[in-house]
C-alpha cells in the first residue's frame, strides 16, 4: 500500500545581501509540518528555493560590476548555507535560473499564448523596482508604492499581457466553494472585497527594458516577467511539460503553499488564474501567515534587537530559536521579535520546564536505583490523571498541526510538561526514598516519568531538531530504533533494563540583564540593514551614508569590515535622507547603561532626544554646546525604554570613535547638503 503524499512549498526566495530572522519564520514553519507528516508516515515533498530574475537584480549586479548571475550564486549559497544551519530538510531547492525551470516557463508562456490567454499589447504605468510591481496613478499613496513607500518610475513599453478579468467570476466561485483554499479568512476575505469583486484587470507578463529573465521563444525582445516565471516553480521543480512528469503526477495539486500575507494576492489571484488557464488542478490550499515585527516595524537589524539567525544559533542553540519562532506568535498573525522575549522563553519553558524535567528525572533515577528502574512497580495515587494527559495530547497536537496551529500545538505539549513537573511535587519521591518498603511504588514514579519525557521527545521533534535525540541519550534509549508518531500514542513504551545517562543541562540558565547588555552592543554593530518599512529603509541609507573605511553613526560598527567593497547608494537614495544640524543642550547617561546616552538636541524651532551609543568616549558634560549631524526623518524608536527621535553620526576607527561636528557656527536645523 502506497503512502499518502503531502505538497509543501514556501514562497522562493529574492536573494537580499543578508537574512534576517524573519526571513527563517515561514521556512521553519513549512519545516515543522514537514518533519510532522514524515513522523505520521506521510510521502512528503518539501519545496523551497529562489527568484532571481527582474530588474533589481541586473541594476544590483551592475553597480558590483559583475553578471547578474555571479551577483546572485553568492547569496544563494549564503541562503543554501543557512537552511543547512537551522536543519531545514527540504527535498528540492529550486532556483528560477535552473534551465529545467526556464526551458519549462518558457512552454507555459507558449501554451499560454497558443491558447489565447496572452497577447501583445502596449503599457504606460508607474513601476516600483523593488517590489517588481506596476501601480496606475490613483493606486500611488503620495506618488509612491503603496507597498513600500517607494519612489517609483513611469514606464511606458510593449508587453504581453495575460487575460487574468477572464478568470474572475471562476476564482470567486472557487473560493466560495472551497471555504479551506485561502488561510486565515481574514485573508479570503481581503481577497474577494479588495480585489476580486471590484474587479481584475488583465496582467502584464513580459518586459523589453531589461533582459535578465526567461526569454519569449517566439518575440526576442522581450523576457518574462516576474509572474509566470516565479509562480511557475512549483509545479517545474515537478517535471511539469517535462520528458518526466512522474513527481508532478505524484505530487500536484500542492496541499499547502505557505507565504507571507505580503504576496497572498499573488498566490490566490494570479496564480491560480494561470492554473485554470494551463487546465491544471488549484492547490489545496494557500496559507498567508503574519509578520515578526520589532518595536511595530517589519523585521529588520534594526536598533535594539539581534535578529541574525547566525548569531542567534551560535548564542543559544538551533532548537531554541526554532522554538521561539513557533511558540511565540500564533502562525497567522503578527507578533513582535525581542531579544528579551527571547530569553524568557529559554529561561522559562525551556530550561525551568523541559530541561529541569529531565535533569531531576535522570538524577532521580540515578540516587535511587543506581541509574536503572526497577521492574517491580506499584500503582498510585496521581498515576492514571498523569496517563490521561498523554493519551490525549498526541491527538490534540495532530488537530492543532494540521490547521497550522504551531504556537497552540506546543502549548498543549507544555502543559503535559508543567503536569509533570507537578507530578514530581504531588509523589514527593525524595519522601518514598526514605522508606526501603516504599521502593515499588517510587520505581513505578521513575517509571512514569522517563515514559512522560519519551512521549515528549517524540512530539517535540517537528519543532527542535536537536533536543529529541540529547533527551533519549540521558534517558537512555538513543540507540533504540527511531520512534514514529504512533509510538507516542501508546503509554508503556520505556524499555525496562536501559540505564540513564547524566548530561549537561539541556538549556542554561541565562542572565537576562546581563545578555540584553551584550546583544545591545551586538545590535547596534549591526545596525542599519533593513527591510520593508520606510523606517529600515531609513535606517539602512542612514547607516551606509559614511566614509569610505568608516564605520557606522552612532558610534558602532555595522557589520562591514574597512577594506572590503563599498556599497553605493543612487543621488535619489541620499536625497532620501533628511540630515540636519542640531546643537546638543543637554546630555545625560541612560540608567543601566554604560554605553548609551540620552541627548536633548536643539533643532531649529524645536528640540529632539536622541539615544546614541557613545557614553564610552564622550562624557555627558563634553558634549554640551556642540553642533551634531542628526539624520532627522528615522521613525522614534526605543532604546532601552527611552525614546530615541533620530540618530547623530559618527565615525569610528577600531576602539576610536568621533562624532561628526561643524568646525563653524551655523543655525540648528540647517540641512546638510
Amino acid at each position: 500500500m502506497s503512502k499518502n503524499t503531502f505538497y509543501i512549498t514556501t514562497p522562493i526566495y529574492y536573494p537580499s545581501d543578508r537574512l534576517h530572522i524573519g526571513h527563517s519564520y515561514t521556512t521553519v514553519a513549512a519545516d515543522a509540518i514537514a518533519r510532522y507528516k514524515r513522523l505520521r508516515g506521510f510521502d512528503v515533498m518539501f519545496l523551497t528555493g529562489t527568484d532571481e530574475h527582474g530588474q533589481k537584480i541586473q541594476r544590483k549586479a551592475e553597480e558590483k560590476g559583475v553578471s547578474p548571475k555571479q551577483y546572485v550564486d553568492e547569496i544563494v549559497a549564503g541562503i543554501k548555507e543557512l537552511w543547512k544551519l537551522m536543519k531545514i530538510t527540504n527535498d528540492r531547492f529550486i532556483r528560477t535560473t535552473d534551465k529545467e525551470h526556464q526551458a519549462t516557463v518558457q512552454k507555459i508562456f507558449k501554451k499560454l499564448y497558443d491558447n489565447g490567454d496572452i497577447y501583445k499589447s502596449e503599457y504606460e504605468g508607474w513601476y516600483c523596482t523593488p517590489c517588481e510591481s506596476f501601480w496606475t496613478e490613483t493606486q500611488l499613496e503620495d506618488g509612491k508604492c503603496p507597498d513600500c513607500n517607494r519612489e517609483v518610475e513611469l514606464t511606458k513599453e510593449e508587453s504581453y499581457f495575460f487575460r487574468l478579468s477572464k478568470y474572475q467570476d471562476r476564482l470567486i466561485k472557487h473560493i466560495e466553494e472551497n471555504p479551506e483554499f485561502i488561510q486565515p479568512v481574514s485573508r479570503q476575505n481581503e481577497m474577494l472585497n479588495n480585489f476580486l469583486r471590484p474587479g481584475l484587470e488583465d496582467l502584464c507578463v513580459s518586459r523589453t527594458t531589461f533582459d535578465w529573465g526567461v526569454p519569449v521563444t517566439f518575440d526576442d525582445k522581450h523576457v518574462v516577467y516576474v509572474w509566470i516565471d516565479a509562480l511557475s516553480n512549483y509545479i517545474t521543480a515537478l517535471g511539469y511539460l517535462s520528458e518526466d512528469d512522474s513527481a508532478y503526477r505524484r505530487y500536484w495539486p500542492a496541499d499547502v503553499h505557505l507565504v507571507g500575507k505580503e504576496i497572498v494576492r499573488f498566490h490566490t489571484i494570479i496564480w491560480p488564474a494561470m492554473l485554470m488557464a494551463l487546465g491544471e488542478p488549484l492547490p489545496k490550499q494557500v496559507f498567508g501567515h503574519g509578520w515578526l515585527l520589532l518595536e511595530g516595524g517589519k523585521m529588520s537589524k534594526s536598533v535594539g534587537n539581534v535578529v541574525d539567525p547566525v548569531i542567534l544559533i551560535k548564542k543559544y542553540g538551533l532548537d531554541p530559536i526554532r522554538y521561539f519562532l513557533l511558540r511565540e506568535v500564533p502562525f497567522g498573525s503578527d507578533g513582535v521579535f525581542s531579544n528579551e522575549a527571547l530569553i524568557q522563553r529559554i529561561n522559562s519553558d525551556l530550561a525551568n520546564d523541559l530541561g529541569n524535567l529531565l535533569n531531576r528525572t535522570v538524577a532521580m533515577i540515578d540516587k535511587y536505583f543506581g541509574g536503572t528502574i526497577p521492574e517491580q512497580r506499584e500503582e498510585g495515587e496521581f498515576d492514571s490523571d498523569l496517563r490521561d494527559t498523554f493519551a490525549e495530547l498526541p491527538n490534540k497536537v495532530e488537530e492543532l498541526m494540521d490547521r497550522f496551529q504551531f504556537s497552540t500545538a506546543l502549548a498543549e505539549i507544555w502543559k503535559a510538561i508543567s503536569r509533570t513537573n507537578k507530578y514530581i511535587d504531588e509523589t514527593m519521591p525524595w519522601v518514598l526514598a526514605k522508606s526501603e518498603d516504599k521502593k515499588p511504588r517510587l520505581a513505578a514514579v521513575m517509571y512514569n516519568l522517563a515514559e512522560s519525557l519519551r512521549i515528549i521527545s517524540i512530539l517535540i521533534q517537528p519543532f527542535m531538531p536537536e533536543t529529541p535525540q540529547k533527551m533519549r541519550e540521558q534517558l537512555g534509549i538513543a540507540d533504540r530504533p527511531a520512534p514514529d508518531w504512533d509510538s507516542a500514542k501508546k503509554w508503556g513504551g520505556y524499555p525496562a533494563g536501559v540505564s540513564v545517562r547524566k548530561g549537561e543541562a539541556l538549556f542554561p540558565r541565562i542572565d537576562i540583564k546581563k545578555e540584553l547588555e551584550e546583544l545591545e552592543a551586538l545590535s547596534a554593530t549591526n545596525k542599519g540593514e533593513a527591510e520593508g518599512s520606510q523606517h529600515a529603509s531609513d535606517m539602512k541609507q542612514a547607516a551606509e551614508c559614511k566614509p569610505a573605511g568608516a564605520k557606522s553613526a552612532a558610534g558602532k560598527a555595522d557589520g562591514n569590515d574597512a577594506g572590503k567593497e563599498s556599497k553605493f547608494i543612487t543621488i535619489d537614495d541620499f536625497a532620501r535622507l533628511d540630515l540636519r544640524v542640531a546643537k546638543v543642550l543637554e546630555a545625560e547617561k541612560i540608567e543601566g547603561s554604560d554605553k548609551l546616552l540620552k541627548l536633548k538636541l536643539e533643532l531649529g524651532g524645536e528640540t529632539r532626544q536622541v539615544v546614541s551609543g557613545i557614553a564610552k568616549h564622550y562624557t555627558p558634560e563634553s558634549l554640551i554646546g556642540k553642533s551634531v549631524i542628526l539624520v532627522a526623518n528615522l521613525k522614534p524608536v526605543k532604546l532601552r525604554g527611552v525614546e530615541s527621535q533620530g540618530m547623530i553620526l559618527a565615525a569610528s576607527n577600531d576602539d576610536d570613535l568621533v562624532i561628526a561636528t561643524l568646525d563653524s557656527d551655523i543655525d540648528s536645523g540647517a540641512k546638510v547638503t
